[in-house]
């Protein structure tokens, strides 16, 4: 039998090109051995909601969570998922998209979350629930960021503080005009908008 495209409505279509042109494909997070389901599902959100294109995934100690069928486990099939099985495969990855590599930190050597431009491509590495970015990639970032805080509690759950990032980061690229001028060539447009109208 042959294929047979789904019927879409001239609104959902109009929604879904008007969602692509806002994609950044430049800014990407990779969620490296995140392992509680809840906190990977609720940053697949805010990466659609904050227009991310793409998530790359790094899981070496932690198998990669279950995601449910329902609520923000949805999100995930709006926003791409590349795994890397190894160091190398991710890094030459990143680095091939021309991003600067951040890590989230509480070092020394870390700066304020906004002292950082995400209107340059960008990737930022978000660890592990526990013990944070391991020093294996840490290595090969250019360099680490933390968000203020001014309270007793001296850290955010990290679905959190993806969004948080996200949000300084869309802000950055709202006032840049990013959202308001293609990240796609037409040709990726075009390819993106049939798979996407399939969904």
């Amino acid at each position: 039998m042959g294929h047979m495209s789904r019927t879409v409505s001239p609104q959902r279509r109009a929604r879904i090109e008007r969602v692509l042109a806002w994609r950044q494909k430049d800014l990407t997070l990779v969620l490296a051995n995140i392992h509680d389901p809840h906190n990977v599902s609720a940053i697949y959100r805010s990466c659609d909601a904050f227009g991310v294109a793409e998530v790359h995934l790094y899981y070496t100690d932690t198998p990669f969570p279950l995601l449910g069928r329902k609520s923000s486990a949805s999100a995930r099939k709006w926003v791409e998922s590349i795994r890397h099985k190894t160091l190398d495969s991710l890094v030459d990855s990143l680095r091939a998209g021309g991003r600067q590599i951040l890590a989230t930190s509480c070092s020394a050597a870390a700066r304020p979350l906004a002292d950082w431009d995400f209107t340059k491509p960008t990737a930022v590495i978000m660890g592990n629930e526990h013990r944070g970015v391991d020093k294996e990639l840490a290595a090969h970032v250019d360099g680490e960021l933390y968000i203020p805080m001014y309270g007793m509690i001296r850290s955010f759950n990290v679905s959190v503080a993806a969004a948080v990032i996200l949000a300084e980061a869309s802000r950055q690229r709202v006032l840049a005009g990013m959202y308001a001028r293609p990240g796609y060539t037409e040709e990726e447009f075009t390819e993106k908008l049939d798979m996407w109208l399939e969904k």
